[in-house]
């Protein structure tokens, strides 16, 4: 499949996205692989971008309609790279694709769902709520069609999805797949994930159900969420009335992460604006090492650090604490007053840092990474994009993926010359 003339992009999310379209609305054939059932990506799970706060949805889904519309871009979902090999111009590129068990013959009408005995936590909202077994990954899914989670599916033990379809669209009998991919240059945009936060012991991620991160809290606020977009305290449902936002968890720290994750602050400040909208009157700490909002992003950051009932305060949280009463009791270093304080919150946001999607399970292949597992230029011929690179926001994931997308037109045109 493909040819010198093909690029490969692994990676369906915004940075993806960008580089496929980019390459292919100049004339060039690309295969866009992505690991889970839909593009979109990390993107697709947000509330709203900063700092304009308008939802991703109009930004996938002009996206979504120029990859729809241009032949030259092949779409494989839950595909991942086996092994890459080769050099500039020619490369072989195995690809394993999990099976879906849907056909193209759906067309998301939800009979199967209805159908459907058993439920799966839905890793999409980190499971706080449920899907089926069957399930549509997102309201915005692309391709819109539904996917059998086969770790809890029992298969043709019950089948009741499949006499459920009008449409023939399921089969529990698709097998996985192994492709052979011949293509010129490849773009890695396999984008990030947060840290861990269940290894900072001092902060008690885990051990309340109310100390929550960042990308929960985008969940919480969104409408296709676990609670319609209502931010409530997990624990009991209940409105909270105080909120703290813990800068840093895992950040600039050697013992976690030594680097800065750039876009925590932001997203912080993004969150405090859901609160003080659902809640004018609740009382909100932002608690950080450095406030970083650089160039245009410094009017947002004034925009938020003067509304009522907002309190920004420089000093590292040491620990987190549930109280008998069951709020959360937070020790701080105020560094401006020049001494500790213990305010009691109800709900704790803690900002964990961007950790690169593929740090743990590298692609193998002639790619080179440095020590946090980001990937830094090697041979020509592969090149990064987006935050597989650093962290970067989401329009700075767009600039850097239409860049690797020249790089990578660069490569075929050299490989065909050089042929």
């Amino acid at each position: 499949m493909g040819s010198q003339n093909t690029i490969l992009v692994v990676g369906g999310g915004i940075s993806g996205m960008t580089s496929a379209i980019e390459a292919a609305e100049v004339g060039y054939d690309v295969v866009l692989i992505e690991q889970s059932p839909c593009l979109g990506g990390r993107v697709s799970r947000m509330n709203r971008y900063f700092p304009k706060l308008c939802a991703p949805d109009c930004g996938l889904e002009i996206n979504f309609r120029r990859i729809k519309l241009n032949p030259r871009v092949k779409i494989i979902t839950q595909a991942e790279v086996e092994n890459i090999s080769g050099t500039e111009g020619n490369y072989e590129v195995t690809v394993k694709v999990t099976p879906r068990k849907v056909n193209d013959n759906c067309t998301a009408c939800g009979k199967c769902v209805e159908a459907c005995p058993v439920e799966r936590p839905n890793e999409r909202n980190y499971g706080l709520d449920k899907t089926k077994a069957i399930y549509l990954p997102s309201v915005m899914a692309f391709p819109m069609k539904y996917v059998i989670d086969t770790e809890v599916c029992p298969g043709s033990e019950c089948g009741k999805c499949v006499s459920a379809c009008e449409y023939n669209a399921i089969d529990l009998g698709m097998a996985e797949e192994k492709l052979t991919l011949n293509v010129g240059s490849i773009v890695v945009a396999t984008g990030w994930k947060p840290y861990d936060a269940s290894k900072l012991d001092n902060l008690a991620y885990g051990k309340s159900p109310n100390i929550i991160t960042n990308v929960i809290m985008e969940r919480l606020a969104a409408i296709d969420g676990p609670t319609q977009g209502k931010i409530i305290r997990p624990s009991d449902g209940k409105e909270p009335a105080s909120i703290a936002f813990v800068q840093c968890a895992g950040s600039r720290d050697q013992n976690h992460l030594p680097y800065c994750s750039g876009v925590c602050c932001m997203g912080s400040l993004k969150q405090i604006n859901y609160v003080k909208e659902q809640y004018p009157d609740a009382q909100v700490y932002m608690f950080y090492i450095d406030l970083r909002a650089q160039g245009y992003l410094e009017d947002f950051l004034q925009a938020v650090q003067v509304r009522e009932g907002v309190s920004l305060i420089k000093g590292k949280v040491a620990k987190i604490s549930e109280t008998p009463e069951g709020k959360l009791k937070l020790e701080v270093e105020d560094i401006a007053e020049g001494n500790k304080i213990t305010p009691e919150v109800d709900m704790v946001v803690l900002a964990t840092g961007l950790v690169p999607s593929i740090a743990d399970a590298k692609i193998p292949g002639d790619l080179t990474f440095d020590d946090y597992g980001f990937i830094v230029p090697g041979a020509p011929g592969i090149y990064g994009a987006g935050c597989a690179k650093r962290p970067v926001d989401v329009s700075s994931s767009v600039m850097d993926a239409t860049g690797a997308a020249l790089k990578a037109i660069q490569s075929v045109v050299a490989g065909g010359t050089n042929g």
